[in-house]
């Protein structure tokens, strides 16, 4: 059945409740079933490094299986059982990929940015309780190895430590140098460490246990990746086969052959790409550890595209804004879609590169507290830019408002909370730290997202705000309390307050406002400075910093926090006007039901496609005056 418009999803969700969809009885189950069927097709291709030449490793399906039974073995011998937690700090490699099957597989994995700080790491670990934690060998241009170690000093549970050598990807000469490079690390936790490799090898290819079979937490994901101390979400086995059913059903064909990028720590790769591809068969291509972030990937990307047969490109927006900025130098007619989450994408970015690389662009909407998909533009339907389409079979959306009577419902083109339910959120409890599922759920069962949005008439989603003030960089969540306690730290400071400048590559970055002590005197350059120490995450840094007379405030008290973004649009957008000899300003940023903040701006004689140039690939939209508009 063709998935085109919301009355396709319905007539899907007509042909049986999804009680009575016939799936695998556990992970491993559904692997074996695609292992079975497709044995010999390629499952995983790994490139160490991003040129279109270079050495690549690829796993069949039946390897990829032998692999996680391996690794499950493994686990198991290390006694780790169905509610015991295996860890993994791993950049993307087959080791990552293997550990995430094995680890759900005989208990639970909880991936880990390797990005984080050894504090977050550390929190992390105590929060899910790891007993066994992946990780990599220390290794050239990386400190994973030592910021794991500094974390495993504060996580008393993790009791082995099992390394991955990314040398055995290398060929001559660079093999032979790694272990000169190589930085020493010295054992300073109390974990017994082994050779990840090693300790494979000496287990059976075939599964030596019976799987837990029934529904059970298989897996943590912490939120964001750049909050102060994220929290911990779980994942049950019914909500991951639920990814995996709707990308094979409605995304991936076997034949697809699937650019993913994304970092496996993250559940826009594992939960939607992995278990699509586990689901459907398809390949899926990792282009280096650090996927986008790698060395040369983004000037080599349509090459990698061409060398693979790429048909379907998991990306985001800030990716797609560096895309655009280079040529297409490669036979990419293979690529038919390019699916793009984490972030709205702007309007005028989707359009020039629709345009520009031939490919179409599905936008989605997804979140780590409901295992992920919500929403999409279907690949083939009606894809209504700006907004992420509709919801997804099974998936209910509502859009709440909160008043002193209660919740309320809201009607057609109404902004409010969206708040979901489907097969991946899990009522009452979705973070480990239950004291923060309190409060998180309308009706008992609908995940209030904090995020704000209104459905239009034909039930496509548009993202409208945050109602938690959460900053979004490039897909990452950014706690603006962090910022705003660091600040607070200074003794000059009275009130501080972060929000989310719009940027034209990473939607969003950090700025922050502050109202001083009356009498004190410091500088923005000093208070930024203060921000740099205080602050764990390089990211959340503020990019801007203003000092005010005062803040604006609620009639309460409250900081005003609308009003501090209408002024940071103003800046950013006239500051942009004028570095491309634009001559139109703005006027002022209207807060408008249907599209939240809106940029107003004066003609002065500028034209529409000028503007349009300059200011397309920010995520908030602009307009003319009322007046102009008009005229």
């Amino acid at each position: 059945m063709q998935f085109i418009t919301p009355a396709d999803r319905d007539a899907i969700e007509a042909e049986k409740p999804w009680s009575e969809r016939t799936l695998p009885e556990t992970l491993h189950a559904c692997l074996a079933q695609t292992a079975e069927r497709y044995a010999d097709r390629p499952a995983m291709s790994f490139q160490l490094q991003s040129g279109p030449t270079d050495p690549a490793t690829t796993l069949t399906w039946s390897q990829l299986l032998e692999r996680s039974n391996q690794a499950a073995n493994l686990f198991r011998s290390l006694g780790i059982r169905e509610t015991d937690v295996v860890a993994m700090v791993l950049p993307n490699c087959p080791e990552a990929l293997v550990t995430l099957l094995g680890g759900a597989t005989a208990g639970i994995v909880a991936p880990i940015n390797p990005l984080l700080e050894p504090e977050q790491i550390a929190a992390i670990l105590r929060e899910t309780g790891a007993r066994v934690v992946v990780t990599l060998k220390s290794f050239p241009k990386t400190d994973i190895a030592q910021k794991l170690a500094e974390a495993c000093r504060h996580a008393p549970r993790v009791v082995t430590v099992l390394e991955v050598d990314l040398n055995r990807y290398l060929t001559a000469p660079k093999r032979w140098l790694v272990p000169l490079l190589r930085p020493k690390l010295l054992n300073i936790h109390h974990a017994d460490i082994r050779c990840f490799h090693e300790e494979m090898r000496r287990q059976s290819t075939e599964l030596t246990f019976v799987p837990a079979t029934g529904d059970r937490v298989s897996a943590y994901f912490h939120t964001g990746g750049t909050t102060g101390m994220p929290k911990v979400a779980q994942h049950k086995l019914s909500g991951m086969l639920y990814n995996g059913w709707l990308g094979s059903r409605l995304l991936f064909r076997e034949t697809d052959n699937v650019m993913c990028p994304l970092p496996l720590f993250h559940v826009f790769a594992s939960e939607v790409v992995v278990m699509s591809a586990i689901a459907s068969g398809a390949h899926m291509v990792l282009p280096t550890p650090a996927g986008y972030r790698g060395e040369g990937v983004f000037d080599n990307f349509w090459k990698l595209c061409a060398r693979w047969k790429i048909t379907f490109i998991i990306t985001v927006p800030t990716a797609v804004s560096a895309l655009m900025q280079r040529k297409a130098d490669a036979d990419i007619s293979t690529v038919e879609y390019a699916f793009s989450g984490s972030a709205p994408m702007p309007p005028e970015l989707f359009k020039r590169f629709e345009s520009a690389a031939g490919v179409t662009i599905c936008e989605g909407y997804g979140l780590t507290e409901a295992t992920c998909l919500v929403s999409v533009n279907p690949p083939k339907g009606v894809k209504k830019v700006g907004s992420v389409g509709f919801a997804l079979p099974y998936t209910k959306v509502k859009i709440v408002q909160q008043t002193d009577a209660g919740p309320r419902e809201c009607g057609v083109d109404e902004i409010g909370e969206i708040c979901v339910s489907n097969p991946g959120v899990i009522p009452g409890g979705t973070y480990t730290d239950t004291e923060r599922n309190e409060g998180l759920y309308h009706d008992g069962v609908y995940l209030r997202t904090g995020d704000l949005g209104r459905l239009d008439e034909e039930g496509y989603l548009w993202i409208t705000g945050r109602a938690k003030d959460i900053i979004i960089r490039g897909g990452h969540n950014i706690d603006p309390a962090e910022i705003e306690d660091a600040l607070m730290r200074h003794p000059a400071v009275a009130v501080a307050a972060a929000i989310g400048e719009p940027n034209d590559h990473a939607g969003e970055l950090p700025c922050a406002y502050v109202e001083l002590v009356a009498g004190a005197e410091v500088t923005e350059e000093d208070l930024l400075a203060h921000a740099r120490v205080h602050i764990h995450e390089r990211a959340a840094w503020p990019k801007y910093l203003e000092i005010l007379p005062e803040l604006p405030k609620t009639g309460v008290g409250k900081v005003f926090k609308p009003e501090l973004r209408k002024q940071a649009i103003t800046r950013v957008y006239d500051a942009a006007l004028e570095r491309d000899g634009v001559s139109a300003r703005v006027s002022y940023v209207e807060d408008d039901r249907r599209r939240g903040l809106v940029a107003r701006l004066e003609r002065n004689g500028a034209s529409d496609t000028a503007v349009t140039q300059c200011l397309g690939h920010y995520a908030r939209p602009w307009d003319w005056q009322e007046e102009e508009a008009e005229g």
